[in-house]
């Protein structure tokens, strides 16, 4: 079954993550072969052809020119006159709006992978229910029960996103551990904080060190903010993220380190997650990867977070509520068993949740569904 993935491909987070999964472990399920056809190329891009796989693209789309959408879309048309799949895949509303229609013109079985809980009232939103897919694929059970005010006749499927766990021993001898503070002046005894996330504010990065300022006089610690701006609003925002941590008197304990590609690495050298959204997150693939690297993951209890975290992994903490997101910390800094115990639980929970074989052979049978269909 040849499955075209239709996707902007100009950012690089978690969506972007799951695609690169379905490029590089494709053996795990040999059913069903994926395509990519990107509007943009970069990070994305890169590392679907490093892995293998066909990436097919299309002309960059700027939705404020219509031309470039019209260009896009007589481009994909053409490539599924030209090329043979089975059914094609949108990911999230961007590529549904500009594109579902032409799928459709096409006569193939659309479907609509859903990465956020989506509610209808935003214009992308509004512009992409024009045109209902056959199936919604979600990524959550909480994803799953916003879309009904979305697409409220399509039929929904719950797939947690495959994810390729990798092999964390060379990273976690010490050695690498040491190499790796070092690097982010970091002392070999700190116990470190760290959170990896794309610089939008739902990601709670204010209310994160608005509760670290409260924990100024617990010493040893040091929290790593992974991650950078990659659009001019999220580089603006960076910047004011460094002047609040700045007015709260963090400076020395933070470290600032824009974009990684080995944050695997930087998992595995670091004690503690802690990632405190102010708004639902649909489900959260950097609390997977963070129980996988053994880490207790601290976040609040809204969103897709509450099918992850338990109480064998992590601990949840209330929205908007710096206090008790301190206090959380300031128990696993002082508890060290407490960490060794959510250590040792949590890879289990991480592979139970998005094992990569297991998830991608979900994923083709629900296909293979609406296919035959």
């Amino acid at each position: 079954m040849r499955v075209l993935h239709v996707h902007s491909g100009n950012l690089y987070g978690g969506v972007e993550t799951m695609l690169t999964t379905l490029a590089r472990r494709r053996d795990a399920c040999p059913g069903m072969e994926p395509h990519f056809a990107l509007c943009f190329e970069g990070r994305l891009s890169e590392e679907l052809a490093a892995h293998g796989a066909q990436v097919h693209q299309l002309p960059n789309v700027r939705v404020s020119r219509p031309a470039t959408v019209l260009r896009a879309r007589r481009a994909l048309a053409s490539l599924l006159r030209d090329e043979r799949f089975e059914v094609v895949i949108c990911h999230s509303a961007w590529s549904h709006a500009v594109f579902a229609g032409v799928v459709r013109a096409a006569g193939l079985p659309l479907a609509f992978w859903s990465h956020d809980a989506a509610t209808g009232a935003h214009w992308l939103e509004r512009w992409a229910r024009r045109t209902p897919p056959d199936l919604a694929v979600c990524n959550s059970v909480y994803t799953a029960r916003a879309l009904r005010t979305f697409f409220p006749t399509a039929r929904a499927e719950v797939v947690y996103c495959p994810l390729d766990l990798p092999d964390l021993a060379p990273h976690r001898t010490p050695e690498s551990r040491a190499a790796v503070r070092a690097e982010l002046d970091t002392t070999a005894d700190a116990a470190v904080i760290i959170q990896v996330s794309r610089m939008e504010e739902c990601k709670g990065h204010s209310l994160h060190l608005r509760a670290l300022s409260s924990l100024i006089e617990v010493e040893g610690w040091v929290c790593w903010m992974v991650g950078g701006g990659q659009r001019p609003r999220e580089r603006a925002y960076e910047e004011r993220l460094k002047a609040e941590a700045a007015r709260l008197g963090l400076t020395n304990r933070l470290r600032f380190t824009g974009q990684r590609r080995d944050v695997p690495r930087l998992l595995a050298a670091a004690d503690i997650y802690s990632q405190p959204n102010t708004a639902p997150e649909s489900f959260g693939l950097t609390f997977v990867e963070a129980m996988h690297a053994g880490l207790p993951v601290v976040t609040t209890a809204i969103g897709g977070a509450r099918e992850i975290v338990d109480d064998s992994c992590g601990l949840l903490v209330p929205p908007d509520d710096p206090a008790a997101l301190a206090a959380q910390l300031r128990r696993l800094l002082d508890d060290e068993p407490s960490r060794t115990r959510f250590k040792d639980s949590g890879p289990a929970r991480a592979l139970a949740l998005c094992a990569a074989g297991l998830n991608m052979k979900r994923l083709c049978g629900v296909l293979e569904g609406v296919v035959e269909g």
